[in-house]
């Protein structure tokens, strides 16, 4: 089973697909949709969106992971996430594929054991549990990996 997990982000939204086979995890292929600041809202969930679809299609997941929102206090930028989960959200349910949140605490607890883990601790666990050779290169990255992490321990025995 290959699962994909996203860190929704306007500027930088992190994937990674995890695959579970028999009694192992392992990543398949992960990174960053980078878009630049400069670049029209269209322009960017335009691009989040084409990504993620040809992610689908390339590596077919079966389940697609999100990590939640986390309401800070830049309103602005909560909304703009918002926005980008629900471009994931809606490309997955157009592909019929299910899709599950969790929180940032819930990831971390799962990942690290700790919900105040810092995304040094995060980047460091997820390179152990999936055998990387070094850390994802970026915490967007890596926060994906973990995301798809956290389900693969809520959600299957593997």
């Amino acid at each position: 089973m290959i699962i994909l997990g996203i860190d929704p982000g306007l500027n930088n939204t992190g994937y990674g697909l995890v695959k579970i086979e028999k009694d192992r995890i392992s990543a398949v292929n992960y990174g960053c949709i980078a878009n630049n600041i400069s670049e029209t809202f269209t322009d960017k969930i335009k691009r989040i969106h084409l990504k993620i679809n040809h992610l689908i299609k390339s590596y077919s997941p079966q389940e697609i992971v999100l990590e939640e929102i986390f309401f800070s206090k830049n309103i602005r930028s909560a909304l703009n996430v918002g926005k980008v989960v629900g471009v994931v959200a809606l490309t997955a349910t157009l592909l019929e594929i299910d899709f599950f949140v969790y929180t940032p605490l819930q990831i971390k607890l799962s990942v690290v054991g700790y919900g105040r883990a810092s995304k040094l601790q995060v980047q460091e666990m997820v390179k152990i549990l999936l055998s990387l050779p070094e850390k994802p290169d970026t915490d967007h990255a890596a926060d994906a990996l973990a995301v798809a992490i956290c389900h693969i321990h809520n959600k299957h025995s593997y």
